[in-house]
């Protein structure tokens, strides 16, 4: 008879533990599912363009500027974490049309043809462009391209630019290259006898480079940077107001003293 009830005890016991221990499971594993909840998004960029998006050896491997704090904060705001996935800028639209990329922050300027494969937040920040040359033999106007070899970014909104020059009737050798270090290592080289990319991205480059001139062109277009999205995304609307919110509140400004020390938002 106490056998039988030591037994049943111990049953009892063994049984109240169980039940414990699915509990804290259960509570473990939904502790975990809260922790995961915050959904990544993964932005496509072209690390070559400071300071909108670049690497700086010195301080690490990561990619910072403009365009990586703007991500940041938006993500901040919409409750998302961020993965970013460097590339030539040419291959962007091509990443966001089959989606391996969410989004796409890289300086990029939304034109009609663009605006054909993929969609676009309001312009955040609006910029010129530069002929950059030696400062020994200086280039300031377009018509003095005429005859000579220019660089720009394939895909860029520049080589649209070189482009429009040319058809106007500027006769010059237009050269694409992927990246904007190489266009400018090309330039001091002599290999080509000017460059056109953006002026905030060309500044940079003239500050430490005392061997190189820079000079707007006429600013005929607004030549400034958008958010690109998939078709039909349902983050643009997320992004545009977080967008509104940054220029209303001033972070938008706080963010371009940061890295170009002047105000031209909208």
């Amino acid at each position: 008879m106490k056998r039988n009830w030591l037994v049943g005890l111990v049953g009892l016991l063994l049984a109240i533990a169980l039940v414990a221990c699915g509990a804290s499971n259960e509570d473990g594993a939904s502790n975990g599912d809260t922790k995961e909840s915050k959904e990544t998004l993964v932005m496509g960029t072209s690390a070559d363009y400071p300071p909108f998006e670049y690497i700086d050896s010195s301080k690490g491997d990561d990619i910072i500027g403009f365009d990586v704090d703007i991500a940041n904060y938006i993500a901040d705001e919409l409750g998302y974490k961020i993965e970013i996935k460097d590339m030539d800028f040419s291959g962007l639209i091509t990443a966001l049309s089959s989606e391996r990329v969410d989004f796409v922050l890289a300086g990029m300027t939304p034109t009609e043809e663009r605006k054909e494969n993929v969609d676009f937040s309001e312009i955040y920040y609006t910029a010129n462009h530069m002929i950059v040359s030696s400062a020994s033999n200086k280039i300031t106007t377009p018509e003095e391209l005429e005859g000579k070899k220019v660089g720009v970014q394939l895909g860029s909104i520049q080589e649209d630019k070189a482009n429009e020059i040319k058809d106007g009737g500027v006769a010059m050798e237009i050269i694409t290259l992927n990246r904007i270090p190489e266009l400018i290592q090309e330039l001091k080289s002599g290999r080509y006898d000017a460059v056109i990319i953006e002026d905030t991205v060309a500044n940079g480059y003239l500050k430490s480079n005392d061997d190189l001139s820079g000079e707007n062109l006429p600013n005929t277009e607004e030549a400034g940077s958008a958010v690109a999205f998939p078709k039909d995304s349902e983050l643009t609307e997320e992004f545009n107001n977080v967008i509104k919110e940054m220029k209303e509140n001033g972070k938008m400004d706080e963010l371009i003293e940061k890295w170009f020390a002047q105000d031209t938002v909208e």
